[in-house]
């Protein structure tokens, strides 16, 4: 693990801030806010990620990953009323308060789609017609 600012991943990761800045004070719908900001959330945590650490695009990916399922999972068991911070915003905006199995399934699509992304970027040969 080598700490190495990679401004290409820097650029993506200031832009999906951006977004999800955006979408957390403008928009507040049934679909967008809970879902797709999900889904960016953790394509911005990879993107930070690989912006500051050069490490390999599965570790950064399952890491990004299981950090997100732990987050969920604190919110299952109420985590920041446990800790005594259920009357902080800034703490129920970052971890959470509310479980959803759907933010799970949110966060696994985002991560599949880095990897799918990633995958097809580092590729050495271009794909062959016909060819998967």
């Amino acid at each position: 693990m080598v700490i190495q600012l990679n401004r290409r991943y820097l650029f993506w990761a200031v832009l999906l801030f951006v977004s999800e800045v955006l979408i957390a004070v403008y928009v507040h719908d049934q679909l967008i806010r809970p879902y797709i900001g999900d889904f960016l959330v953790v394509i911005l945590l990879y993107c930070m990620v690989k912006a500051v650490i050069n490490i390999p695009v599965k570790t950064a990916a399952i890491g990004v990953l299981l950090f997100s399922y732990l987050i969920e999972t604190l919110q299952y068991f109420k985590f920041v009323s446990v800790i005594g911070l259920g009357h902080s915003k800034l703490a129920n905006i970052l971890i959470g308060n509310y479980f959803a199995w759907m933010d799970m399934v949110a966060y696994t699509a985002g991560i599949v789609t880095v990897w799918a992304v990633e995958s097809r970027s580092t590729a050495k040969q271009p794909l062959e017609a016909g060819r998967w």
